[in-house]
């Protein structure tokens, strides 16, 4: 897929089984298998966790343009995580250079990015609520845009109706995640040096066992 595709439109009736399938969201179990991936190749994740933080920082001594670009290609940073954590549950052998592969979706994802920050902002605007249930609700977006080429509207739409099912499920596995990088994050931010890349490989686990891999590249 190049940078700059827009993506597959999918219609959700294709999903229909996933949308209707009972799953049993295994928090602590990602969390353990997230771990055990970062542990196995902790050299190549953390290498690519300080590449993420240097970037950020460069870009925060820019100031509203830097942080601009940051977060314009944040999502593709994070989708880096994904695509090496589906290549090792397949597996298959990956490079360093594999962790840059999100880049190959950029556009989806960085709408995706947009959109769902947007939407989340206004529903925390009104009410909280809505703004809450749709920041779990997008969890599986970036998934489904990497592993199915999808465009960001039906990434996000798809995502969001599949976890409604089970909404209290992934919302305690959301907070687990967000624990766990509050606790890096008071480790004076080098415990996110690990919090972080254990985090996106146990989401990347569980979008696995709840919907399935689709592809065999990324």
């Amino acid at each position: 897929m190049a940078a700059f595709d827009f993506g597959n439109k999918f219609d959700p009736q294709l999903f229909e089984q996933k949308l209707n399938a009972s799953v049993t969201v295994n928090a602590q179990d990602y969390v353990r298998q997230g771990w055990e991936m970062f542990k196995d190749h902790i050299g190549e994740f953390v290498g690519f966790t300080l590449i993420i933080f240097v970037g950020s920082a460069l870009s925060s001594s820019l100031h509203a343009p830097g942080s601009l670009i940051f977060s314009a290609i944040a999502a593709s940073f994070y989708a880096g995580y994904s695509i090496v954590a589906f290549m090792l549950l397949t597996g298959k052998p990956f490079q360093f250079g594999d962790f840059f592969r999100g880049f190959n979706y950029f556009l989806p994802l960085f709408l995706s990015t947009l959109a769902g920050g947007i939407l989340v902002s206004i529903g925390l605007v009104f009410l909280i609520v809505p703004g809450i249930y749709l920041a779990v609700g997008y969890m599986f977006a970036t998934f489904l845009v990497i592993d199915y080429r999808m465009d960001f509207w039906s990434a996000m739409e798809i995502s969001r109706k599949i976890i409604t099912r089970h909404w209290f499920s992934f919302f305690g596995f959301a907070l687990i995640l967000c624990a766990l990088n509050f606790i890096g994050l008071l480790l004076l931010g080098v415990g996110l040096l690990v919090t972080l890349p254990v985090s996106a490989c146990a989401a990347a686990i569980a979008y696995k066992e709840i919907i399935g891999l689709y592809s065999t590249e990324w």
